[in-house]
């Protein structure tokens, strides 16, 4: 599934279309018309952020509505996540050492 997130959201076009619908839904016709690229076109870039889990679209009378679903992204946050938290923890580490070694410091100063 990884894969397929990055995948979807490595063309600026769908980072873009998340963006326009995440925080409303959007009709595919409203969505194209924030583009300069074909209806059809727009469609392809929907179905592959729908098949990633990164979209969410119903069906109302003969609209299909899209709207961004910012939990299909739980896969790759934990992965960065991994990257992040060892960088913290390499932090975190770094700054008690150097709060240890002022407060020897201090000690030795009185």
């Amino acid at each position: 599934m990884l894969d397929e997130i990055l995948h979807a959201i490595a063309e600026p076009r769908r980072r873009e279309i998340l963006e326009l619908i995440r925080f409303r839904e959007r009709s595919a016709g409203e969505i194209a018309a924030c583009f300069d690229i074909s209806r059809p076109a727009v469609s392809q870039h929907l179905r592959v952020l729908v098949e990633a889990g990164l979209v969410h679209v119903r069906s109302e009378g003969t609209r299909r509505l899209y709207r961004a679903r910012p939990e299909g992204l739980t896969d790759l946050e934990a992965y960065l996540h991994q990257f992040w938290r060892h960088r913290l923890d390499q932090w975190k580490e770094a700054a008690e050492t150097e709060e240890r070694g002022r407060l020897d410091r201090g000690k030795r100063n009185e």
